[in-house]
């Protein structure tokens, strides 16, 4: 291992290094439209930029270190006439290619002006690949990249919001801005927000992804923010809304209007800074919003209020509250981003940006409905600091130097006082029945998550022949982790005030921990005329920096059990190092001038989230109350082998489709094995135990608006499969005395959505009106039945939940007025107010009822209503609206821009 590391190393130092995602070319042959012979020396520049090229002998030129966007191309050559190709767009990591054929210059005859059209087809790609630009993402009803990113083939929402590409979880996607990872290291999950109006491009990279990518399994998302150019842009965007719904009788409140509940300011100004225009500009962002959210709950009781059910024929509730309909799902966000440019001479770029990024939220808790001020807040706080030094050796030559630092914090509780004496004793939480809600108490868990992460990167890319664009690259992470959770400890015996309890109770733990990542690469990307290949190589090392309970049996260092005649010290060890090695190709393969095969397989490797390497760092088991749950600093990493065949096809002028098969080996995924030592003594350990198996074909039509014409459209269908071992944790349960283990099935995950539909459509006229709408259509997620006659539960996930389909509506119609571009807009979500479920009822299958009463449950609570205050009936606790999806919502704003 020591010698291949020493290999790659040298491969670094002799090719360069670069780290992609950033940057595009342009590139194509030049020759005499009269001869067809090649024109050397002739120059192709973009306007308005320092970048260009000369073609060379043969005719051919390229230019890299690209920033994504839309140019205008100037051709010129002594003799001929000027060509200017207007429009051209740019994408990160992908090749435009400009062919021209120049004709002799004579008197009388204009510079040839041409408007370039995006490619439908592209010859460069070798595995499935969807590129959203500022301008798409601008006349969509989305408010978030993340709303774009769920309208790609293959990607699928889970229950929860959480999103899933190609049938694997949700900690399986690498989230880049810029080149830097914004996960969150705790979970590996997004960690912090952008505003789409500091957007330039989205990539969403959803097949075998090259080996410049690592820490991910199922795709990346990368995102390219706006920097300033040689002019002054800006736009400022108001508008607010609320929730409009006639289903009232599951939403409550969802009938009273407020116009103002739903509010977001957008700003965004870039251009040349003043008095050193030509050598500095910036670009500066902000977007904020204030939610009241849709569902609601009454204020009839207060945290403090102490019921008393001792006597179960006279039930004593306190009804202190001021009756107030209080939002329970509230939220309300700022993000704010800045980029300095810095171009320093023709060939020297630094890029200096920050991203700021600021949440407050509520969850709804259906059980608090009647006492809302008892839950959680829940309160995010991100910042990301970048520098970028660009460096083009010369055309075909560049090199980058990037740092950052992410900090990333999170807080979890109801008062920020630990000790503040409106936190009530957990007795307050008490309910005669498991069919009322709660009358009094608070939620008492404080959690606290820091993540500091240090980032350093030197890369380099180079054209080292007309042929082979060659890249490589390393990557150094320094992360220092800083966990607490603890309950407030109150009661009305021994904590008669809220107290925070002692490090060694089970109540408490936290930890520090620092692991380090370094990842190095290399990649070719072979561009010949009947064959394109990006075949590369990536290494991967982390050092978890932490100890794991090596000893099955007695995972507890401190187990007042354990025979003396084991020796303490050996329990516990120190985690090893772990090396990957992920070998990446692709092909892609013209089979004419429209239609394009290609393959690709690869290995993609990652640790597991870090919270499951230092769950209960103190190893504790004899006091824990319940089943201890160890983490595992020990842990191997994950891995995915993917294949993928596919087809892209240009129809006509406008039109093109793209059909993909792929197929996914998922081995050593996380999961929680439970092992029973004794009668007495179990617990649970996360291993790599899980297994799983994804396959699928996606299917992609778009249809382009060209100039005139008044539709554009895209339509994405996904048909997948997505099975995995059963991950509940008796699953794999082991006894160690028996020596029993059960035997592996594969049941259907979470997120398996069988059928995926997503459509867009856009009618409009450019700079006059625009009508956009978004369709979508997913059949139901899986759930477990269990039928409650016989209390039985059914094999998991062997059930189906009702299909959701929603359509959301933008119009905008857009007019200059003194100098300014205005707009006014309407954006409907939800558009013909469907009830989708979210969740449902394992005895049903469906959110809108259950067999609960037909049992008789409930009915101790019936009797009571009306004649105790505070007590409501069994079907107000069974209708639960955080069941469903949000019912619609209309938002009415303007904009100004120049």
């Amino acid at each position: 291992m020591k010698r291949l590391l020493i290999v790659f190393l040298a491969l670094t130092l002799v090719v360069g290094l670069v780290y992609g995602g950033t940057k595009g070319k342009i590139a194509g042959r030049v020759i005499d439209a009269e001869t067809k012979e090649p024109l050397p020396g002739v120059n192709i520049v973009l306007e308005g930029t320092t970048l260009g090229a000369a073609t060379d002998v043969n005719g051919y030129y390229v230019i890299t270190n690209i920033p994504p966007g839309t140019y205008t191309v100037v051709v010129s050559a002594v003799g001929y006439r000027k060509i200017t190709v207007k429009n051209v767009k740019v994408s990160a990591d992908l090749t435009t290619t400009l062919n021209f054929e120049m004709e002799p210059e004579a008197i009388g005859l204009p510079p040839v002006v041409v408007e370039a059209e995006r490619p439908l087809v592209r010859a460069d790609l070798t595995s499935s690949q969807a590129v959203v630009d500022a301008e798409q993402i601008r006349e969509l009803p989305v408010e978030n990249f993340q709303r774009v990113l769920t309208l790609q083939a293959g990607v699928v929402v889970g229950a929860g919001g959480d999103i899933h590409i190609r049938g694997g979880r949700s900690t399986e996607i690498a989230y880049t801005i810029d080149g830097v990872s914004i996960n969150d290291p705790f979970f590996n999950t997004l960690g912090m927000q952008i505003a789409r109006n500091a957007i330039q491009e989205m990539t969403v990279v959803s097949g075998t992804f090259n080996a410049e990518y690592g820490n991910a399994m199922s795709g990346v998302v990368n995102i390219v923010t706006k920097e300033g150019g040689a002019k002054y842009t800006g736009e400022l965007l108001l508008y607010s809304g609320d929730f409009i719904s006639n289903r009232k009788n599951i939403f409550f409140n969802i009938d009273k209007v407020d116009p103002l509940n739903n509010s977001v300011v957008e700003f965004s100004l870039g251009g040349p800074f003043p008095f050193l225009g030509k050598v500095l500009s910036f670009f500066t962002s902000l977007r904020w919003e204030n939610n009241k959210g849709w569902l609601y709950g009454v204020r009839e009781h207060q945290p403090s209020d102490q019921p008393n059910f001792n006597d179960a024929n006279n039930w004593i509730i306190p009804v202190t509250g001021d009756g107030a309909i209080v939002p329970m799902n509230p939220s309300w966000n700022l993000n704010s981003t800045a980029k300095l440019t810095f171009r320093a001479t023709s060939t020297v770029k630094i890029n200096i940006d920050g991203l700021y990024d600021k949440s407050w939220y509520k969850s709804y808790n259906h059980l608090f409905k009647y006492n809302p001020d008892g839950t959680y807040q829940f309160r995010d706080e991100n910042y990301k600091i970048g520098l970028t030094l660009s460096h083009a050796l010369s055309n075909k030559t560049f090199y980058e130097f990037r740092v950052s630092y992410n900090y990333q914090k999170f807080r979890q509780y109801l008062y920020e006082n630990p000790l503040d004496p409106r936190y009530q004793p957990v007795e307050r939480l008490a309910r005669p029945t498991s069919f009322t809600f709660y009358f009094g108490g608070t939620q008492n868990d404080h959690v606290y998550r820091d993540s500091k992460t240090f980032l350093a990167k030197f890369d380099i890319t180079s054209q080292v022949s007309d042929y082979h664009e060659v890249k490589t690259g390393f990557e150094v992470r320094l992360h220092k982790l800083d966990f607490v959770y603890f309950t407030v400890l109150r009661d009305t015996l021994k904590y008669l005030e809220p107290t925070i309890p002692e490090i060694t109770s089970p109540y408490h733990n936290r930890y520090t921990r620092k692991p380090v990542i370094f990842s190095v690469y290399a990649q070719d990307k072979m561009e010949y005329k009947d064959m394109i290949v990006n075949l590369g190589l990536r290494y991967d090392y982390f050092d978890p920096k932490a100890d794991y309970s090596r000893f099955i049996w007695y995972p507890d260092p401190n187990d007042p059990t354990i025979p003396p005649i084991i020796l303490r010290d050996t329990l516990i060890a120190r985690a090893s190092p772990k090396h990957q090695i992920s070998p990446r190709l692709g092909v892609s393969y013209p089979i004419t001038d429209r239609g394009i095969l290609h393959f690709s397989y690869g290995w993609f490797l990652q640790m597991p989230p870090f919270t499951y390497l230092y769950t209960n760092p103190e190893f504790e088991s004899a006091l824990f109350v319940g089943t201890p749950t160890f983490g595992n600093a020990n842990l191997k990493p994950e891995k995915t082998v993917a294949y993928e065949f596919g087809l892209q096809q240009q129809l006509t002028d406008n039109l093109a489709i793209n059909i993909t098969g792929f197929y996914k080996d998922v081995r050593d995924l996380l999961a929680l094995q439970r092992t029973r030592i004794s009668q007495e003594k179990v617990y649970n350990l996360y291993v790599n135990k899980d297994y799983g198996n994804i396959k699928g074909f996606t299917f992609s039509l778009v249809k382009r608006r060209l100039k005139g014409e008044l539709l554009a459209a895209t339509l994405d269908y996904t048909y997948q499969v997505a099975e995995g071992n059963d991950p509940n944790p008796d699953a794999f349960f082991i006894d160690l005395k028996s020596g029993r283990e059960p035997e592996k099935v594969l049941v259907y995950l979470d997120w398996d959505q069988r059928h995926t539909l997503n459509g867009t459509i856009s009618i409009g006229v450019q700079d006059n009106w625009n009508l956009s709408f978004i369709g979508q259509y997913g059949s139901g997620l899986p759930y477990t039945p269990y039928i409650t006659n016989n209390r039985l539960e059914l094999r998991r996930n062997s059930e189906r939940k009702p299909a959701r389909m929603q359509v959301d509506m933008m119009f905008e119609k857009l007019f200059k007025w003194f100098g300014l571009r205005w707009s006014l807009f309407v954006k409907v979500y939800n558009l013909f107010d469907n009830l989708n479920e979210r969740y449902v009822y394992d005895d049903t299958g469906t959110a809108q009822y259950t067999l609960a009463k037909q049992r008789g449950e409930g009915i101790v609570v019936d009797q009571w209503v009306g004649k105790i205050p505070g007590v409501h009936s069994s079907d107000d606790y069974y209708t639960r609206p955080h069941y469903y999806y949000p019912p619609r919502e209309i938002r009415v704003g303007f904009s100004i821009g120049f």
